[in-house]
């Protein structure tokens, strides 16, 4: 019987940040009017380190300040809330022991009949009592495949994103998808490698400028927008021990071999004491 180990992306706290930057630069994809045309407005993720940030030229000027319009994202909060979870919510614990066992949150989600190995022992059955490979019969002998996968873990995860803009019809270009992309509902999906996580838009959003003051500081308008994000998680990451999705076909016959015996030797334990059958 072949178990199957298949390979499947996993969902970790860094595939739903991805799925946030994706979802800004890609799915939003927000342009607005600059002194150089109607520009894109890049994504910066500010987790990575300062050196790292000041070597990339294409978002600061010659002095190293930041280019302005631009949007950042960082990862603020993140929360295991029973209370916030998505549509498998109960929590069942594994069969660690025995032949069909795992030691980690494998579940079955599907099972289903395996042709082949059902369609072999159909046609030695028939053989043996019809001396007929295909001949019709009950078969009792059903292989049943089992996908096992492991139970998602929500969590929720906040993310700031902050608006910078050196003018406010930038701003409000910026700002006004945030609003109407959703409609009249404030969630939409972010995705990344298969997965999909229900992201909240926070009702208000939190703005900021310097206008007011008259010093020598650069003019610069500033929003901030926060994500409430339904996440899951897939196992242990790279500390799982077990596979991450395991196909298993059913048990349907067990067999005891003998070991192969030399044409004469006797059977002491028998009445007749006959001989062992010709190889």
């Amino acid at each position: 019987m072949p178990n199957e180990e298949y390979s499947l992306q996993p969902s970790t706290i860094e595939t739903i940040d991805r799925a946030i930057y994706k979802l800004l630069n890609e799915s939003f994809d927000l342009y607005t009017t600059t002194n150089e045309g109607f520009k894109k407005v890049p994504v910066l993720w500010i987790s990575p380190e300062r050196s790292f940030h000041i070597k990339k030229k294409e978002i600061r000027d010659s002095v190293g300040k930041l280019k302005l319009p631009l949007i950042t994202v960082e990862r603020s909060s993140m929360s295991k809330d029973p209370n916030f979870k998505g549509a498998y919510q109960a929590n069942i614990f594994p069969e660690t022991s025995g032949p069909r066992g795992y030691k980690k949150h494998q579940r079955v989600i599907t099972r289903s009949i395996s042709k082949t190995p059902t369609r072999k022992f159909a046609s030695a059955d028939s053989h043996k009592d019809f001396e007929q490979h295909h001949y019709p019969t009950d078969n009792k002998k059903v292989v049943y495949e089992h996908l096992y996968m492991p139970i998602p873990v929500w969590i929720n995860v906040g993310y700031s994103i902050t608006l910078r803009t050196e003018y406010q019809e930038q701003m409000n270009h910026l700002a006004t998808p945030f609003i109407t992309r959703t409609g009249n509902i404030n969630s939409l999906i972010a995705d990344y490698e298969g997965h999909e996580y229900t992201v909240f838009i926070e009702d208000s959003f939190n703005q900021s400028n310097n206008m007011s003051n008259l010093g020598e500081d650069e003019r610069m308008f500033k929003t901030t927008i926060n994500f409430k994000v339904l996440g899951y998680l897939l196992g242990d990451g790279p500390n799982e021990d077990a596979p991450k999705i395991v196909r298993k076909e059913s048990i349907v016959e067990v067999k005891l071999v003998r070991e192969r015996s030399i044409i004469g030797d006797e059977k002491p334990w028998e009445s007749d004491n006959k001989k062992y059958r010709d190889i």
